[in-house]
């Protein structure tokens, strides 16, 4: 309403102006001459205050020009505006500045790129693990400047959501992990941090794993070898050594059985992260082999298979698939009652096909389930042993489903039982 104002205010100056100068006029008998030069000089006036504004647009830096009426309203709110711009773009590079030295500081590398992949800035862990330099390189493309054939496809392809794991090709090598983080229009914030010694640690413990579950091997077969001969001869030998000498061989064989399935899944652990000649496996078939096998091991189970699929096939490793299938099976098995049966349903949805495994046991209780698949996780530490399990089957699973880029989800309800099931994409099948 001030502007408003000012606007009737400088109106009934104009127009105070006119009567003045055609009451003058009329006198002088000159009356058009004498608007006429009003409206000159009015017009003059407002073409040099608008001269003065224009230089003062020209040169922000200097002090705005002085004015009175409407125009100086204007310049005042003009100053005020561009003073308030100033201390927002000086707070704006502060905070620029601040967060660049906080990432300045940083181990982990930081660079950011534009929409076009073009590098705006980059601290100097990025330029040490990356091989950079920065201010040189900015406004280059990254890819041509990180040549690393996992590290082009993971920013090609756009899908941030898990962070990448690559290694160089220094020696010796190093494993940097690279998270992305998306902002503006199709800005991105890289981060990148060294692995090397994580990696070296979960590789020295795969391999220790292994190389104990190796030699121990051996000296339970043995054990259980003479054992086994031992108890063949049960007649020959004094009553009281036989049930110790039992225990002693149902114990070997569950250590057995421990040292198979370690060997089992160092073996899957450290073929995930290679690239495998994958076959493609028939689903269905698969599926079948695992009932007829299991069904041979438990003739006194119920095992119901529901094939709701002609004929699907998905690119994968036939021993992997076949070890996890069963060992969800076998679990089902152990942890349900006698007379109730367990199911294997394999069918299609939109974008997947699922193979689920459900029992009528106990159930478990939701705070157990995020675990489930953690090595030697027990539930019930009773039920677990004296089922025979050895603690792997689910971790076995887990690492299976990762390697096939599958989905593993548990629903379990206390009193109702468990369903497992793997969902392979629509995308890693053919059917």
């Amino acid at each position: 309403m001030r502007a408003v104002g000012r606007w009737y205010k400088e109106l009934q100056t104009l127009v105070l102006l006119l009567l003045i100068a055609a009451a003058i006029g009329w006198v002088i008998g000159a009356t058009a001459e004498a608007l006429t030069v009003v409206l000159l000089f009015f017009v003059f006036g407002y073409l040099w205050q608008l001269r003065r504004v224009l230089q003062w647009i020209d040169h922000p830096e200097s002090e705005p020009p002085e004015g009175s009426g409407i125009w100086g309203m204007m310049l005042d709110q003009m100053y005020a505006i561009q003073r308030h711009n100033r201390d927002a773009r000086s707070r704006l590079q502060h905070t620029v500045d601040y967060l660049r030295d906080s990432f300045r500081s940083l181990r982990d590398g930081a660079l950011l790129i534009d929409q076009k992949g073009l590098i705006e800035w980059s601290n100097s862990s990025a330029e040490y693990l990356l091989g950079l330099r920065y201010p040189q390189d900015k406004g280059q493309n990254l890819l041509s400047l990180v040549r690393y054939p996992e590290f082009s496809s993971y920013m090609i392809v756009g899908d941030y959501t898990e962070p990448l794991t690559f290694s160089t090709n220094d020696f010796p090598a190093r494993h940097l992990q690279v998270e992305v983080s998306s902002f503006g229009i199709g800005d991105r914030l890289i981060l990148v941090r060294d692995v090397t010694q994580l990696v070296q640690i979960e590789q020295t413990r795969q391999d220790f794993v292994g190389n104990v579950s190796h030699e121990l091997r051996t000296p339970l077969t043995v054990i259980s070898g003479y054992l086994d001969t031992l108890l063949s001869q049960s007649e020959m030998l004094p009553a009281a050594l036989i049930k110790p000498l039992e225990q002693m061989a149902q114990q070997s064989q569950r250590m057995e059985n421990l040292v198979r399935d370690l060997l089992w899944l160092s073996k899957i652990e450290a073929t995930a992260t290679k690239k495998r000649v994958r076959e493609q496996v028939n689903v269905v078939a698969l599926c079948g082999e695992v009932v007829e096998d299991l069904r041979g091991g438990y003739p006194s189970r119920t095992i119901e298979y529901k094939c709701a699929v002609r004929n699907a096939k998905i690119e994968g490793d036939y021993r992997e698939l076949f070890s996890a299938l069963s060992n969800l099976v076998v679990n089902a098995l152990k942890y349900s009652p006698e007379g109730k049966p367990v199911s294997l349903t394999l069918r299609e949805t939109e974008d997947a096909l699922c193979i689920e495994v459900c029992d009528q046991g106990l159930g478990i209780a939701e705070e157990h389930i995020p675990r489930l698949t953690e090595r030697f996780y027990r539930v019930d530490e009773s039920r677990s042993f004296a089922g025979g399990g050895t603690g792997l089957g689910l971790a076995i699973v887990k690492h299976v489903a990762a390697s096939h880029e599958a989905q593993l989800k548990i629903e379990s309800e206390l009193g109702a039982g468990s369903c497992f099931s793997l969902s392979f994409h629509r995308m890693n099948r053919d059917v």
